[in-house]
């Protein structure tokens, strides 16, 4: 989910391409990436591509093909890990899960009446990502030489730490909550020739480059409001206030400086009271402002393709066509081979 500022960030973000990606480090929130692939990369149905023995490999067809296009753009991908969710998620883990149950039903419905296209639709909000899903998606990236972190607990708040530590320039996600944990810079929609459907139109989505200290400063305000407003609005942690919205949230705490000041002044939302606990308040902002967060990860570095253990993985074990595989590692062949040639020439000059 995360805290919905997209009408707020409009002023400040910037739409890049790849091009402008040159050569720079990106922390990626994993999990976020990989339920991308698993409810998009669906058969006609809503069926995620599976092996012929029945196990799911729509996320490891996503992160090998985008990969092969970030490597091609020399685009160093790290990919950030989560690790235990804080306590105060779960309220939205367990929403979550009755969300997916609501959908596999709808989902069920539609296949009876033969109404793919909604089948499809429900499917892809039913996708689960289980432990094995998880180690197989590491095994791929590290075969494919990409550094992998594992964070202690939220990746947005591991991969934002990667940016402010100078590991990374950028961290990608969907979730503007990001900027919440202080990430300086932020990208959106970081994929390769990223489209979606509105109504019968598909229409392109660029990659969203945001600054957050521009961001803060053309709100004027600080990071710590932000947190406030994220709270108001809602966030994972929080369910956030009926009534208020992110044009209301950044009026509330504009006027009133901050959330608790908003509490003490018993300012009234629609003719009621704010009735929040202030101590669940401090514990929603203090998991932004000292997230727990990994510092001893190993030293990030990108290795050598393991062609033969990628087409052990993807060929051998899980049915992937071997030409499309091949032809996607020739890519990555051809551009170890201009890379030696421009080494070589580099040492004869």
């Amino acid at each position: 989910m995360g805290i919905k500022i997209n009408e707020l960030v409009k002023d400040v973000r910037k739409t890049i391409s790849f091009e402008n990606l040159l050569n720079k480090k990106i922390a990626i929130d994993a999990f976020n990436a990989i339920y991308q692939f698993l409810a998009i990369i669906r058969q006609r149905d809503g069926t995620l591509l599976m092996d012929l023995e029945g196990n799911v490999t729509s996320h490891l067809s996503g992160l090998f093909y985008r990969n092969i296009k970030f490597l091609e753009y020399n685009i160093k991908p790290i990919y950030v890990f989560d690790g235990k969710p804080p306590e105060l998620k779960l309220d939205t883990i367990n929403e979550r899960r009755k969300i997916k149950a609501e959908a596999k039903e709808k989902m069920i419905k539609a296949r009876e009446e033969g109404d793919f296209k909604e089948a499809k639709k429900q499917a892809q909000r039913t996708s689960k990502l289980d432990d094995n899903m998880i180690e197989e998606s590491k095994s791929l990236l590290k075969h494919m030489g990409i550094p992998v972190v594992e964070a202690t607990s939220e990746g947005e708040a591991q991969s934002a730490y990667l940016v402010n530590r100078g590991d990374a320039w950028a961290s990608a996600s969907q979730d503007y909550d990001t900027l919440l944990f202080g990430c300086e810079r932020f990208l959106r929609n970081f994929s390769v020739n990223r489209s979606k459907k509105v109504k019968d139109t598909t229409i392109s989505l660029d990659i969203e480059y945001i600054s957050l200290s521009k961001f803060l400063v053309n709100l004027g305000i600080t990071r710590e409001q932000l947190i406030d407003m994220g709270i108001l609005i809602g966030t994972d942690f929080f369910p956030g206030i009926k009534g208020i919205g992110q044009h209301k949230a950044l009026e509330l705490i504009k006027k009133h400086n901050s959330l608790e000041n908003i509490l003490k002044n018993n300012v009234q939302i629609s003719g009621k009271q704010l009735n929040i606990d202030i101590d669940l308040v401090q514990r929603v902002k203090d998991i932004f402002l000292n997230p727990n967060i990994n510092p001893n990860y190993p030293k990030i570095t990108w290795r050598k393709v393991d062609y033969d253990k990628l087409e052990e993985l993807l060929v051998e074990k899980h049915n992937f066509s071997k030409n499309r595989v091949d032809s996607a590692l020739k890519k990555l062949k051809d551009l170890d081979s201009a890379k030696k040639q421009i080494s070589l020439d580099s040492f004869f000059k």
